[in-house]
């Protein structure tokens, strides 16, 4: 058999594809470059170092410091896949390859932060501590964040961040130098406008929504509902009284509240806590029926009445006039005080105005509807003046009870043109009931009733013809005034005074002389006296007149008498 001769042509080599695939299979055996990164799983632990296996021939070793904290716990173990580079400058141990896992962590933060950097993006540090100037960061490698840029607000005690976990944005980055500067207000200023841009799509009037208490001020609180402040206004917070929002609420509490109104163009919401809840002032007429006594909590005390809250958010007025039947009381104080739990009667509800009418003196019987029982006209009472008008004086004879003395029965005989003139407020006087009006809750009275009447007497005792003697008390053009009796006058014209001129600047008789007047009118009804002094004197003198003719009557018979008596004496 031939043998066949041996074929010495140099050998094909592969192709493109199998080429690539040969490389791929020995590029274990090509130990990788410094300052690459690359993965690896780790295969063991001992004391002192971590086994990884990292694609190559040989195993890699790292120090097991690198994965120890300070309190020894150790943050790896088998199985764990973890970034690693090789390490030439660290000291070699034959059949492995000295790795590092703290380099490739910082290699692979550089190449985040540079992203994050380019992109805008935020991330997450520790706030190690506090440095000149702001504070120090951890994010995965040293930065540095001003003060003021540690909150979108001034932070006056930058100590309170140091071990806190906070989100940054990188504003200065340098590789070369390991310069980073980051800034947690921007981190914060770009999720509020995230947050608000989200929120102001989802709220809508009348939805129900959560929130945190972000601030509180005396008209209400400011709600943080994700990215955009509400504000919860103290008259919203309850149905009840609210002095103040932080009776009922702290700054972070979460809360739930239901928007009330929102202006999406301005961008403000107002919400309410209150309006969860029923509104008290529902069916208020079947729990407070007209006439109902109830107790409750005076809350407030004004000039004019006290409020009285009967439930949260249902308050009753009881005016100052409702308080007691007397008409005396000053101030409601008087009676109430803040804080106090009183009875009271309801006396009106008008639910639609959110009002309730209550009373406390409607707790006793009305001194009125007794009056006339225990009091008749004619009898004589003692009270006290309460209250001066120009038409009289209220005299309070029993408390709820006052009755009116007009001024024109203050006095008989007495021109008076106000009370002050003859009584003084919180004086104790006596009076003659004239009439009692207990329906239209009047009592009249009367002063001068309990001394008889002046001119009544006067004109009892007096007649047309009477002469008595007078006291000139006030001058007019038409004549003079003169006093007969105790605030009794009468008038004597010019007419009846001989001599009179009618003269204003000369009066007819002198003012504060006494002299002697007729009667010449009585007018009992009108309380007029006519008195004329000429009367008197022609009076006075036909009696000088008649005297005369008297006297010389009885001359003449005593001449007859003594020629008589002298002729029977010549006769002799």
């Amino acid at each position: 058999m031939d043998s066949q001769p041996e074929d010495r042509s140099p050998k094909s080599f592969p192709s493109g594809e199998d080429y690539e695939q040969l490389l791929d299979d020995y590029s274990h055996f090509a130990p990788p470059s410094e300052g690459e990164l690359i993965q690896g799983h780790v295969l063991k632990l001992t004391d002192k170092e971590v086994i990884v296996d990292f694609g190559y021939k040989s195993e890699g070793i790292i120090p097991l410091s690198e994965f120890q904290l300070p309190d020894g716990t150790l943050t790896v173990k088998p199985g764990d896949v973890i970034d690693v580079m090789v390490d030439r400058h660290a000291p070699q141990v034959e059949g492995y390859v000295m790795l590092s896992h703290e380099k490739a962590v910082r290699l692979r933060n550089w190449d985040t932060l540079e992203k994050a950097y380019q992109e805008g993006l935020l991330v997450s540090g520790r706030v190690l501590g506090r440095i000149k100037g702001g504070l120090l960061v951890d994010v995965g490698t040293r930065a540095f964040m001003p003060g003021s840029h540690a909150d979108v607000r001034p932070v006056h005690n930058l100590d309170s961040l140091i071990g806190a976990d906070i989100a940054v944005k990188i504003v200065k980055l340098n590789r070369r130098r390991g310069n980073v500067v980051v800034s947690r207000k921007l981190a914060i200023e770009e999720d509020q406008l995230q947050r608000k841009a989200q929120a102001l799509a989802t709220i809508t009037e009348g939805a129900i929504v959560t929130g945190v208490v972000k601030n509180l001020t005396d008209y209400g609180a400011f709600v943080d509902l994700g990215g955009i402040d509400g504000l919860l206004h103290v008259s919203d917070l309850s149905y009840g009284r609210v002095g103040h929002p932080s009776e009922m609420l702290h700054v972070g509490d979460p809360i739930t509240v239901k928007v009330l109104k929102f202006d999406r163009e301005k961008e403000r919401i107002s919400l309410g806590l209150k309006q969860l809840a029923p509104d008290p002032w529902e069916n208020i007429e079947e729990r407070y029926p007209i006439g109902s006594r109830v107790i409750g909590r005076v809350v407030s005390i004004t000039d004019y009445g006290s409020f009285v809250e009967l439930e949260p958010g249902v308050e009753g007025l009881i005016h100052i006039t409702e308080m007691t039947w007397s008409r005396r009381l000053k101030h409601p104080s008087k009676v109430v005080k803040a804080g106090d739990n009183v009875e009271v009667v309801v006396l009106d509800v008008k639910p639609k105005e959110k009002r309730v009418s209550l009373g406390i003196k409607q707790l006793e019987a009305d001194p009125w509807t007794t009056v006339e029982a225990r009091y008749s006209v004619g009898s004589v009472v003692e009270g006290r003046v309460r209250k001066l008008t120009d038409f009289g004086a209220f005299v309070e004879i029993e408390e709820g009870i006052d009755g009116l003395v007009h001024i024109s029965d203050l006095s008989w005989t007495k021109r008076v043109k106000h009370p002050s003139e003859m009584l003084k407020k919180g004086q104790m006087v006596q009076a003659v009931i004239l009439s009692i009006d207990a329906a239209n809750r009047r009592l009249s009275l009367g002063i001068k009733q309990l001394q008889p009447d002046a001119w009544e007497t006067f004109f009892r005792s007096h007649q047309v013809g009477d002469t008595l003697r007078g006291r000139v008390s006030r001058a007019s053009s038409f004549g003079v005034f003169v006093e007969l009796a105790p605030g009794v006058e009468g008038l004597c014209h010019n007419s009846e005074i001989p001599g009179a001129t009618g003269r204003r600047d000369e009066p007819a008789l002198p003012v504060g002389e006494e002299f002697d007047f007729k009667i010449i009118r009585l007018n009992e009804a009108e309380k007029r006296i006519g008195l004329s002094l000429r009367a008197v004197a022609e009076e006075e003198e036909r009696t000088r007149l008649e005297d005369y003719q008297r006297q010389a009557a009885a001359a003449t018979m005593t001449i007859e008498e003594v020629m008589h008596l002298k002729g029977q004496g010549e006769n002799r």
